[in-house]
């Protein structure tokens, strides 16, 4: 829950997780629906499914107790080259390197790393940087401690734009402090250009249900429930379904959300049927759900707050 999103939003996520799914064998047999809804709004939803998945390897293969070797933990699903020794020296006191963002600068300003610190070279380098650090320190056996330590220097003090060099335990080792250029390191990687994306949304009501549909398994956000949807592309043929052309819409809302480098704006319109639905469930490929059962669904981002719009009656 941790990877991308910070403590105080995963918290409430953690609490609610532990109560519904508190062991491995319970999230390993749960649904897949129960854990997306669980997981509703954290985003990169791979990661819940990384998660089962994970869970379930670990109920074949190790007898439903987590492993404790560095190899085995890294073959589990969504569990990298960092997060595989983090577990290792801190709940295990093993010497194992850890490299994330917080510690990537850090070590990037100790040791005056030019260049992008996730080119390869890079890369590279600080893992060694690293790998010797949690050696050292093993001969205390405070790997544990160096690796929290690093993570925490990084995130309360070597801070990206103000960093608070004054209050730095190792400021008199760092290479960044000692010739003043600190603003310097890391250096940071050249961001793609924001792509402005336009999607159409339509919350198509009949008696007291709605239209919706379950995401493919191979798209995006797969097995989420959404309202059916096309994306405008300019200068390119109108995907709008032709079922749609018949219907009067008016607008229900306009909806803005960010993914990576992509800036979406979801506009929502809205309208009621009669003789037609079952001809627009089959045109769709959706289905009709009571709007008063649409909370028990894991919608992805944007559409939640639709839905949360309609179940409120809060559409502008």
């Amino acid at each position: 829950m941790l990877q991308q999103t910070q403590v105080k939003t995963v918290l409430p996520y953690w609490e609610l997780w532990m109560q519904q799914l508190p062991t491995v064998r319970s999230l390993a047999t749960a649904d897949e629906q129960r854990v997306l809804k669980l997981w509703e709004g954290l985003g990169y939803y791979t990661r819940a499914r990384n998660l089962q998945k994970a869970a379930r390897l670990i109920c074949e293969q190790h007898n439903a107790t987590f492993p404790i070797h560095f190899d085995e933990i890294l073959a589990l699903p969504g569990i990298g080259r960092y997060t595989a020794g983090a577990i290792c020296s801190i709940a295990y006191g093993q010497s194992t390197p850890i490299l994330d963002g917080n510690v990537i600068r850090v070590l990037s300003r100790i040791f005056a790393l030019a260049g992008d610190p996730k080119s390869k070279p890079n890369q590279q380098q600080l893992w060694s940087l690293s790998a010797g650090l949690v050696s050292a320190a093993a001969k205390q056996s405070a790997c544990s401690a160096l690796n929290q330590g690093l993570m925490e220097l990084g995130a309360t003090i070597c801070l990206p734009g103000e960093p608070l060099c004054g209050r730095c335990p190792v400021r008199s080792r760092c290479e960044a402090f000692r010739t003043n250029r600190i603003d310097e390191f890391p250096q940071p990687p050249q961001r793609a250009r924001p792509q402005q994306r336009r999607f159409f949304a339509y919350v198509v009501r009949h008696e007291d249900k709605v239209l919706v549909r379950r995401r493919p398994a191979s798209a995006i956000n797969a097995n989420l429930w959404e309202f059916p949807n096309f994306e405008h592309i300019r200068n390119q043929p109108s995907s709008k379904p032709v079922e749609l052309l018949s219907l009067k819409m008016r607008s229900f809302g306009t909806i803005k959300h960010t993914i990576t480098n992509n800036r979406i704006t979801l506009r929502a319109f809205t309208t009621s049927v009669n003789g037609q639905a079952a001809h627009l469930a089959r045109a769709f490929a959706a289905e009709w759900r009571p709007i008063s059962a649409l909370d028990s669904l894991p919608f992805s981002s944007a559409h939640a707050k639709l839905r949360a719009m309609l179940m409120n009656g809060t559409e502008v």
